[in-house]
């Protein structure tokens, strides 16, 4: 490999050189920054050599905070990047050297189109060694979520064996049992509604119990599966409407799975009350076709159990809803469909195994490596995701959960304020052809590139020219290769991950490589990437807002039981409330109430907020906003 040394050539720009000889290139430095930096570090532990500040403009943003790019400076990774090697020889040999082939599963990783060197490997090394007996210990079952004091063990779920005791894997292997006999007796129509076989799911949840199954649906499930599955994912009642207006008749025949870890999740009760609500206006007994998947003893077990639903699967609390699409979350939705959950497991199970070797050899460490190496370790650069396959087309979505959330993270183990993360986007080649490739080859040059390939095109036999010696499938082959090439010409990385086809046992291999990828790119950035820190913040907030609308309509009703009725200004309102300084957000609320006929504006308008006077259209006696 001596020859990926020199991969890169011609000049740096600015460099911050230390005594542990490192050197980091940091392309949008403004002038205060560097500054900053220059002040922040002793002299005698960092000097700066001649920096060409005439590329720099005075407004030039910093990716990241002062902070989080001098935590990082210490690190002894060496970073310089130059020009991308266009000699195609040294390509070739290059993609020969790295390109990683797992037999079994018929998958390939290339990363020759990624320029990280030889000595950035060996210096990362540490950091690998480090990661690679977190995730041992992690799988032999340490609290690997210092936050919350649990375990993490969705790798468990395709390889019972590695549970750390025989309590954790006899509940696994006895819910898969499970799981496989549910779905084989409702597609049989042993287990059936009162109306007869079931012929629809509708799964209700959010997150990771929506995302995962989402994506696995549009991979595998066949043209004519036994039951048709659609998705509340939202508390958006237009959205629910939609999907319970599209059953029509057949909600007498439909499944519904309610997926909440915890039983409370608001988005996902409001989904279950909504279709409750359908169920009792059509008459039917809705505990006759309710199915909920929730930890043991929450709020949804319990209720489930009390009205003798059809059925009730275990969450299990070592598992996170990003990571749960090997659980019942993923696994029975699929296995209704007709999914052979089975093959999925077993294509995680191997490319688990996989992810156990040295960094070469090792396909999710591959793509930690080339993460940081392209992001600078800090997310300078967005994650593009391009899967060539049309039933790959969620899967950038479920990505975006997978990697953002896990990585999105304000602080590291260490308690610094580092501002870690990737921004994962993405849709269809060659869709994206058409779309936002554009900008990607000659625009912003903020970002790497995953390709995802599909090398079979259709079933064996079914294919047939467009011309002589062109298939469709020849096509959409070329633009994903035209492309490649067209953004590696103007030096753009990116990353080609290739599969034989789609099947259960390759997408259960790409769930896994990346749930492995982004575990180990969390350990070598010193991230806990298992928590949701954000995540609940935003919960919060939320709640709070509702709390203060209930406090607004309380103030109105008072106000508009009077006689005569008193509208109330939006400054009269917010000092009842005594929350004057929420006034913007009890605009917005009587903003919403009066485009839902909830509120009336008796005087002014929504444009012009200080000209309002609002009251309630009717005088609520008992005051249940109390």
């Amino acid at each position: 490999m001596a020859f990926v040394s020199n991969f890169y050539s011609s000049s740096s720009t600015t460099t911050l050189k230390s005594d542990k000889h490192l050197t980091r290139t940091t392309r949008s430095l403004s002038t205060s920054t560097i500054s900053s930096i220059s002040r922040f570090f002793h002299k005698d532990s960092i000097s700066f050599f001649p920096i060409r500040l005439n590329n720099i403009k005075p407004n030039q943003s910093v990716a990241k905070e002062v902070s989080s790019e001098l935590s990082k400076i210490g690190s002894g990774v060496h970073l310089e990047k130059k020009g991308l090697e266009k000699d195609s020889e040294v390509l070739w040999q290059r993609y020969v050297d790295w390109l990683y082939q797992h037999k079994d599963l018929g998958l390939y990783i290339d990363v020759s189109r990624v320029g990280f060197t030889e000595e950035f490997c060996e210096e990362m090394e540490p950091r690998f060694q480090k990661a690679f007996k977190a995730m041992e210990d992690l799988e032999k079952g340490a609290i690997a979520n210092p936050d919350e004091g649990r375990m993490v063990g969705h790798y468990w779920l395709r390889d019972p064996l590695r549970a750390p005791n025989s309590s954790l894997r006899l509940k696994i292997e006895s819910t898969n049992e499970s799981i496989c006999k549910f779905a084989d007796d409702v597609i049989s129509g042993k287990i059936s509604s009162p109306a007869g076989r079931f012929t629809q799911i509708l799964s209700v949840g959010i997150g990771g119990s929506a995302l995962g199954p989402q994506f696995v649906a549009e991979a595998l499930a066949p043209d004519n599966p036994p039951l048709k599955i659609r998705f509340i994912d939202n508390t958006d009642p237009a959205g629910i409407d939609h999907q319970i207006a599209q059953l029509g008749p057949e909600l007498a025949t439909t499944l519904v799975i309610v997926i909440s870890k915890s039983g409370g999740t608001p988005e996902t009760r409001n989904g279950l009350l909504e279709v409750q609500k359908a169920f009792r206006e059509a008459g039917l007994n809705f505990s006759k076709q309710g199915v909920a998947i929730t930890q043991e003893n929450s709020l949804l077990d319990n209720t489930a159990r009390i009205e003798r639903w059809v059925a009730r699967f275990p969450m299990f609390d070592w598992v996170g809803g990003r990571t749960s699409e090997m659980s019942a979350v993923g696994l029975l939705p699929a296995a209704l469909q007709g999914i052979n959950i089975r093959e999925m497991l077993a294509g995680a199970k191997l490319m688990d195994e996989a992810n156990r070797s040295t960094v070469k050899n090792n396909p999710a460490a591959l793509l930690a490596l080339c993460w940081y190496w392209a992001s600078d370790g800090v997310g300078s650069k967005d994650m593009v995701v391009l899967p060539y396959k049309d039933s790959l087309l969620l899967f950038s979505r479920y990505l975006q959960q997978l990697v953002m959330e896990s990585l999105g993270k304000e602080f590291d183990l260490d308690g610094n304020r580092v501002n870690q993360g990737l921004s994962v986007y993405g849709n269809k080649g060659s869709t994206d052809q058409h779309a936002y490739i554009q900008q990607l080859r000659d625009g912003v040059h903020n970002f790497f590139v995953t390709f995802i390939e599909v090398l079979r095109d259709r079933p064996p036999g079914h294919d047939w020219e467009l011309e002589p010696g062109v298939t469709c499938g020849d096509y959409l082959f070329g633009m994903l290769q035209g492309t490649r090439s067209a953004l590696y010409s103007n030096d753009r990385e990116s990353i080609t991950v290739t599969v034989q086809e789609v099947t259960p046992r390759s997408v259960g291999a790409l769930i896994a490589l990346y749930e492995r990828a982004v575990g180990i790119y969390a350990s070598i950035v010193n991230i806990n990437a298992y928590h949701q820190p954000g995540v609940e913040a935003g919960k919060k907030a939320a709640g709070e807002v509702l709390a203060l609308q209930k406090r607004v309509l309380s103030v109105l009703n008072a106000a508009s039981c009077k006689d005569p009725v008193e509208p109330l200004t939006l400054e009269e309102v917010a000092d009842r409330c005594h929350s004057p300084e929420q006034i913007e957000m009890i605009y917005k609320i009587i903003a919403h109430m009066a485009a839902n006929d909830r509120a009336i504006i008796a005087e002014g308008s929504c444009g012009s907020p200080r000209s309002i006077k609002v009251f309630l259209g009717e005088c609520i006696v008992e005051d249940m906003y109390d």
